[in-house]
């Protein structure tokens, strides 16, 4: 399904703006917040300090009806700035969320700018398909994607979800997700078409958690394309120590396959992380990635003092010369 231009978008924001204005006035309950950083960052063999600034305001509002059903909204804004020296490098203005919501106690409806996440994996990713989540950086955002989802919850195990995915082709993609739950685990199946010519591809994954003495988790996809077939699997486990505070020990392992009509390559990762309570203000996080086949680690070291509306986050990074390592301050305030 080809849509022509800017219809969708459009579309999309007109929908959201007018019951925006509708459910501001006669909301029950409003709210405007929002997340300011800024850091400083010096990378290896680069005589220049790297200068960040940014801030994402958020307003949101709902309005509760009989029979537990609501409407709500959520829009953000994000602008962020970085300077190379005294030389602005990128000057981001962007709308970060618009959507609005109608949810009872079996069904969930969400139009807008939205961010779509699902998958147990927390470093090597195989289900990060429309989101930009880093486990490095410590102010948690991700970007959006324009959608219309749907959420149905017809039991307590059993949840489907279906979507509608806008994208800068002008082109409509479309996808869905069953969530079972049971006493032996969490499953998950997903799968996705977009239909765009020049990339037009089919995405199948099965992904599964299970919580015990030990935490496991599997992601496995497929994604098929005219000229390549890529085959991904993440692998991982968990365990707390129980020394002091607790230590959460994981490891992730991850393996790409690939093939065109030419070549089949594949790719190894495996990833290492630790984090420690140090009181009730203070954590180190440290997470540690192999490269098998071009036998090159990433090692990221985080010291994080979190309050009640702000967090200073230490960073340094050991990694390969050809990426340089690094050492980075940041500033996060919450309001």
């Amino acid at each position: 399904m080809f849509l022509k231009g800017k219809i969708i978008p459009a579309l999309q924001i007109s929908i959201v703006l007018y019951i925006s204005l509708n459910i501001f006035l006669f909301a029950g309950i409003f709210s405007i917040k929002g997340q300011f950083w800024a850091s400083g960052k010096s990378i290896e063999k680069q005589p220049d300090f790297i200068t960040e600034i940014g801030y994402i305001p958020t307003f949101s509002a709902y309005y509760e009806y009989q029979n537990s059903r609501m409407v709500d909204l959520e829009w953000a804004y994000r602008l962020d700035r970085s300077y190379t020296g005294n030389s602005l490098n990128i000057n981001n203005e962007k709308p970060h969320r618009y959507w609005v919501r109608y949810s009872s106690e079996k069904l969930e409806a969400r139009l807008g700018l939205q961010k779509i996440i699902f998958g147990p994996s927390q470093v090597l990713r195989t289900l990060s398909w429309f989101d930009t989540l880093d486990p490095e950086d410590p102010t948690g955002q991700t970007e959006g994607v324009e959608a219309f989802r749907l959420h149905y919850f017809p039991s307590n195990t059993v949840s489907l979800w279906t979507w509608l995915i806008s994208n800068d082709k002008d082109t409509l993609s479309i996808g869905g997700r069953g969530e079972l739950s049971t006493s032996l685990g969490e499953w998950g199946l997903t799968c996705h078409q977009d239909p765009y010519k020049s990339g037009k591809h089919n995405r199948l994954a099965l992904d599964y958690r299970y919580d015990g003495f030990i935490g496991f988790w599997n992601e496995s996809a497929i994604i098929q394309s005219d000229n390549m077939d890529i085959n991904m699997v993440t692998v991982g486990a968990d365990y707390t120590l129980p020394i002091g505070n607790g230590i959460l020990v994981m490891t992730e392992s991850m393996y790409i396959s690939s093939k065109d009509n030419i070549l089949t390559s594949s790719q190894t990762f495996t990833s290492f992380m630790a984090s420690m309570p140090m009181g009730m203000f203070y954590n180190l996080m440290l997470i540690s990635t192999l490269h098998w086949d071009e036998n090159n680690s990433y090692n990221y070291l985080r010291f994080s003092s979190g309050f009640d509306s702000f967090s200073i986050n230490c960073m340094a990074s050991i990694n390969p010369r050809e990426v340089g390592n690094r050492i980075q301050l940041m500033f996060i305030y919450n309001h």
